[in-house]
């Protein structure tokens, strides 16, 4: 499999950087940085200019906001206590027009609007009962990447990969599954930062004949109820903002709406724009 993606730690005698190059969606992410940060962000610019990127996410924190303002960030989005109970906010920038554009802006500003005048119910219809729910291990891996292979064409990370998906286990993704008759027909992970006690619930895959069942209501619980048993309590989600349902059930299980990320990553067969749900599991 290629290396579509490059995590490097970069530190000087002025600065520390934490950089996420993502050639698969042509962008490059750093995903903390301390010091001068003035250098540190001259740094990533020129990073982004060597990978031929055409957006730049920095994951800055309430003190650096200022500093990115001035060199030209625009804030996208946040995360309450994502940095060990520091907010994040994701600052962009652009390289290409194209990639600062975004077409479906108003119709997702629409669905938003839809979304959170819904009421909010947390609790899920349980499933017919030949629905079995299951936390996946390494042995599931192969069925799991069939399900992913089957459900996304394209998607950010190879998880149509056995490999890749027995490594994320390995690095502590938590994924849970529901199977029928044997075969996965949906599933979701909690992408865990162990050091900054924060989790991305992702991943969320289902079969079209089986989405009438609301599984993927009940796996987001399972992966929550994880997480507060390993202290962490700073969960979000990034969702498709063209998705109704996803935006949906993020939004009826308690999460809120922290803004939207233009043209982020590949999904299906082109760049989509992204909404940022966060969640305290502690209350």
């Amino acid at each position: 499999m290629e290396k579509i993606t490059d995590i490097q730690l970069i530190q000087t005698d002025q600065f520390s950087l934490e950089v996420y190059k993502d050639l698969f969606n042509k962008r490059i992410r750093v995903d903390d940085l301390c010091g001068n940060i003035p250098e540190a962000i001259k740094k990533a610019e020129t990073l982004v200019n060597s990978q031929h990127a055409e957006k730049l996410i920095i994951k800055g924190r309430k003190e650096h906001y200022l500093s990115l303002i001035e060199h030209g960030y625009h804030c996208e989005a946040m995360i309450e206590n994502y940095f060990l109970g520091s907010n994040l906010y994701f600052f962009c920038k652009y390289y290409t027009s194209e990639r600062r554009t975004s077409t479906q802006w108003l119709n997702e500003d629409h669905i938003v609007k839809n979304v959170v005048a819904l009421e909010r119910n947390s609790y899920p219809i349980l499933p017919p009962s030949e629905y079995k729910l299951k936390k996946i291990t390494i042995e599931d891996a192969k069925s799991l990447a069939n399900l992913y292979g089957k459900v996304f064409q394209i998607y950010p990370t190879p998880l149509n990969d056995p490999q890749y998906i027995e490594k994320t286990i390995q690095d502590g993704t938590i994924y849970y599954c529901f199977h029928l008759n044997g075969e996965i027909v949906s599933a979701a992970s909690a992408e865990v930062n162990s050091f900054y006690k924060n989790a991305e619930l992702t991943d969320c895959a289902t079969l079209p004949e089986h989405r009438k069942h609301g599984l993927m209501k009940i796996l987001l619980e399972k992966l929550e109820a994880d997480l507060r048993g390993n202290g962490v309590y700073c969960a979000y989600s990034i969702a498709r903002s063209l998705s109704f349902g996803m935006n949906a059930a993020l939004h009826q299980l308690g999460y809120y709406y922290r803004g939207r990320l233009i043209n982020n990553c590949y999904i299906f067969d082109k760049l989509e724009d992204m909404n940022v749900w966060v969640k305290d599991l502690s209350k």
